[in-house]
């Protein structure tokens, strides 16, 4: 009885299987019918210019003829190659040699406005875009953005098949999407996957807050549109992270609303703006939350406030935690970027931060993003003492004025000359590190910071750092006095 109960079980397990099976099938996404309807509007782009060997080969001694290479038949793609180099005059290698690129892009209007990636169509001289029913057509740049990595294309035609834009607000981590584009050169290839994450920043990257998805972009996809099951442009894909240069799981899309902002700012005036606070900020660890008195890791913290900024006319400080801006919570540090950058030059703006533990609101008239954003740290400072904390295991010494000025040190502050087993080296502290803020007390010089370090009690602080020109917090575990 019990084995013809058993065989029962297992026939009906099978046959539900068997059930099963189609009825999953069923569930996963078909997206022919989306590809159909919009895989017109995607585009192949090429672009050619002219790069000018004259200065790079100026000292080169010209070589042997080897216009007839034994060995190598005249149709075979090295013989132009051994053609080229070893020109007997040597005129090939002054000349200028045609440089080509090959991206992806998507048609948003009728009357042929094309978005792509600015890194595809950058310093080219001529830009051609390619339909899927081999139109080819000579585009004209309206405007590009180095910041968010896109650009703007017109081609002078009617009646184009057009793409649908989205919303990437609604995007879900876990919905599926499709890619459609050009990698290595085979047009048209079609690749889905899902959503791995929202809101990545990336280190070049900041102003954009990146889909991360797991569909496979390869070289050539740049440019190409990101769709959802509805068949809406929800993102453009921009980057992979590769050791390989091929594929390996993670891609990364521009969102829509960033590219709807850029492409409206771009036919309006041929570039984009954006707003500009002028701080540089840092994520809150675990350890910096406890040494600032947080309960919960959030927030932005200021690591630097730029002079002549926004933030330094509203009075920002180092060490200031943003934890909301414009009424928009801040979780993390990427969360911050894009919301200035969106946010209307001129615009006052209302920012709480967490200051000596406590809630402080600001307000801020947000300037626009300067040309170049990277201010250098330049100045000059006195004194060559030099001292050692037993306790923390450093010693350091004060910045002096030649220092200054060949290693760009900041002003005040101490230079870390050595770093020893104990709490600095524990907190991550290097040897040529600057502390210029410690336990949110800007130091002067070594007599000040000795007069710092008496005062210490036994607790984790925060120690504020320059390192290669950049400001770091970190959080350092003070001992027990000895």
């Amino acid at each position: 009885m019990k084995y013809k109960l058993s065989r029962y079980i297992i026939n009906m397990g099978l046959l539900l299987g068997l059930v099963a099976m189609p009825v999953m099938a069923q569930n996963l996404p078909n997206f022919t019918q989306l590809v159909e309807a919009y895989g017109p509007a995607v585009v192949n782009i090429s672009t050619s210019s002219k790069k000018n060997n004259n200065e790079e080969n100026t000292n080169k001694e010209k070589q042997p003829n080897y216009r007839s290479i034994p060995g190598i038949p005249e149709d075979s793609p090295f013989y132009e190659f051994f053609r080229r180099f070893f020109d007997n005059e040597g005129s090939e290698l002054l000349e200028e040699r045609p440089a080509t690129s090959l991206g992806s892009g998507f048609i948003i209007s009728a009357d042929g406005y094309v978005v792509t990636n600015n890194h595809v169509i950058n310093e080219a001289q001529e830009i051609i875009v390619r339909l899927s029913d081999r139109r080819e057509f000579i585009a004209k740049l309206i405007g590009s953005d180095n910041r968010s990595d896109l650009a703007l294309l017109k081609v002078e035609a009617t009646d184009l098949p057009t793409v649908k834009l989205g919303s990437s607000d609604n995007l879900k981590v876990g919905e599926w999407v499709l890619a459609i584009g050009s990698p290595f050169g085979f047009d048209y290839s079609v690749t889905a996957g899902i959503v791995s994450a929202k809101g990545r920043s990336l280190p070049s990257d900041t102003y954009v807050p990146f889909i991360q998805t797991d569909v496979a972009i390869n070289p050539g996809n740049s440019g190409g549109p990101l769709f959802n099951l509805a068949g809406e442009v929800i993102g453009v894909n921009s980057q992979i992270y590769s050791r390989t240069g091929g594929f390996m799981g993670l891609s990364f899309a521009i969102p829509v609303n960033v590219l709807k902002d850029v492409v409206e700012q771009l036919k309006a005036k041929g570039k984009v703006t954006r707003g500009w606070l002028g701080v540089l900020i840092q994520d809150v660890t675990g350890e910096l939350a406890e040494s600032f008195g947080m309960k919960k890791p959030a927030g932005a913290l200021v690591a630097k406030v730029l002079p002549d900024s926004p933030a330094a006319a509203a009075k920002f400080q180092v060490g200031d935690i943003i934890t909301q801006f414009n009424n928009n919570p801040i979780e993390r540090s990427a969360d911050l970027p894009p919301l200035v950058g969106s946010t209307p030059v001129d615009s006052k703006v209302t920012t709480t931060v967490i200051r000596q533990g406590k809630p402080v609101s600001l307000e801020v008239t947000i300037a626009e993003l300067p040309p170049e954003d990277d201010i250098k740290l330049a100045v000059s400072s006195k004194g060559d003492k030099t001292i050692t904390s037993d306790r923390l295991g450093l010693s350091v010494t004060d910045v002096s004025a030649q220092k200054s000025e060949t290693e760009n040190l900041p002003e005040n502050g101490v230079l870390v000359v050595q770093v020893e087993a104990g709490a600095a080296r524990d907190a991550g502290i290097h040897k040529g590190d600057v502390i210029v803020m410690i336990n949110n007390i800007n130091i002067k010089n070594v007599s000040h910071f000795k007069e710092i370090l008496a005062d210490l009690e036994e607790k984790t602080i925060p120690v504020l750092i320059h390192r290669q020109d950049s400001p770091l917090f970190l959080a350092i575990k003070v001992p027990a006095k000895k």
